[in-house]
């Protein structure tokens, strides 16, 4: 090789300074072998700042591959090899040899590169996680911590970032008890929203204007934790101003209308509309539309009939979700379709690619409604 000035300064310094079209003499480090402990990371230069920083984790059990997240996203790692030869040489100040003339000496040739691509964070393990031991309410008096969660706990196993797992931990509706992050069972949450609602028909309490303080007290005195007073708020409620909340309409319409599917089954239309505006609370207005993604109907004859099927029961991977509502139906309308698939969130892909890949799309006539069908 030419001999350039680089060539009297050892180590990665030497490379670094090469001027384009030279060259430097390079030679194997009396260390060098394969050091499967350093790899070669390529990375996107928005991502710089975080990884020198320290502001990045890898996550995953021993039986998963590795993830990388930032604050705010989360990535898979995967191994991308080469057919160059990629020389990694160290810093001078480093592995000190004493050759001379000094030379850039090779420690190890890399076979490629690992890279990171935005994935869709893992949450179905967050819902297994929590669904296995609910929050019920024989717990109030007395909890024991066995096969429970903490947060460091739910970083460690869930492949998310921080900011991912706290959203889906709110949407899943968790809350946290004594250090422990729970689901709430079913049958106890619709206690203590009729608790909570009966209490405001016995007081005269508007549930567009409820008094937290008040709230919580008197759910306290029922015998509830004030922790699971403050979650009954939070779910099925908003905050209008300080320490004063408004029950939402949908979602305690929607908390009824599951119950009454869960231990009815499937109902014929008519009769589950009897029985669930008969549940709501007065000066609540419940129909068919706040159900998108809860509920699906069927013909059958001349009888139309309504049984649950909500999009949280099912998988967040795309593969795993299409495949799950292919096999409730063979055949799905767009209008059908869509609320069970809207929330799905694929980095680079748009819901249009997602369908792409995973249905065939006909449409009979140009005014027709399209139908979808497994690809």
């Amino acid at each position: 090789m030419e001999k350039t000035e680089s060539c009297c300064t050892k180590g990665a310094e030497a490379v670094l300074n090469v001027s384009p079209n030279s060259s430097i003499p390079i030679s194997y480090h009396p260390l060098f072998g394969p050091h499967d402990d350093i790899l070669l990371l390529e990375l996107d230069e928005k991502l710089l700042p975080d990884v020198i920083n320290q502001r990045v984790s890898l996550r995953g059990e021993p039986n998963e591959d590795a993830v990388l997240c930032t604050k705010s996203k989360t990535y898979a790692v995967k191994f991308v090899g080469t057919s160059n030869s990629v020389f990694l040489v160290p810093p001078s100040d480093q592995f000190a040899i004493t050759e001379s003339p000094p030379v850039a000496s090779v420690i190890k040739v890399a076979p490629g590169t690992m890279e990171i691509v935005e994935i869709a964070p893992k949450i179905d393990k967050l819902k297994t996680l929590l669904s296995k031991n609910p929050y019920r309410y024989d717990e109030d008096d007395e909890m024991h911590d066995s096969g429970l969660y903490q947060w460091d706990d739910l970083v460690n196993r869930v492949q998310a970032s921080d900011d991912e797992l706290k959203s889906a931990l709110r949407v899943l509706s968790a809350v946290e008890i004594n250090g422990y992050w729970r689901i709430v069972d079913d049958k106890y949450m619709d206690q203590v929203l009729k608790t909570l609602i009966n209490n405001s028909i016995l007081s005269d309490w508007s549930l567009s204007s409820l008094d937290e303080n008040t709230v919580v007290e008197s759910l306290v005195e029922e015998g509830y934790s004030r922790e699971i007073a403050h979650h009954c708020l939070e779910v099925y409620g908003s905050k209008t101003s300080e320490n004063v909340w408004e029950m939402d309409n949908k979602r305690v319409c929607v908390h009824f209308a599951r119950r009454i599917l869960f231990v009815n089954g499937k109902m014929k239309t008519e009769s589950f509309m009897e029985e669930w505006i008969s549940k709501v609370p007065g000066g609540m207005v419940a129909s068919l539309d706040m159900l998108e993604g809860e509920v699906l109907m069927e013909n059958l004859g001349i009888q139309s009939w309504v049984y649950a099927f909500s999009v949280f029961s099912l998988p967040s991977d795309p593969a795993n979700r299409f495949s799950r509502l292919f096999q409730e139906r063979s055949k799905w309308d767009w209008k059908d379709l869509h609320p069970y698939i809207r929330d799905l969130s694929v980095p680079g892909l748009t819901s249009d690619g997602l369908l792409l890949k995973y249905t065939r799309r006909t449409q009979p006539t140009a005014d027709a409604e399209p139908v979808f069908t497994a690809r």
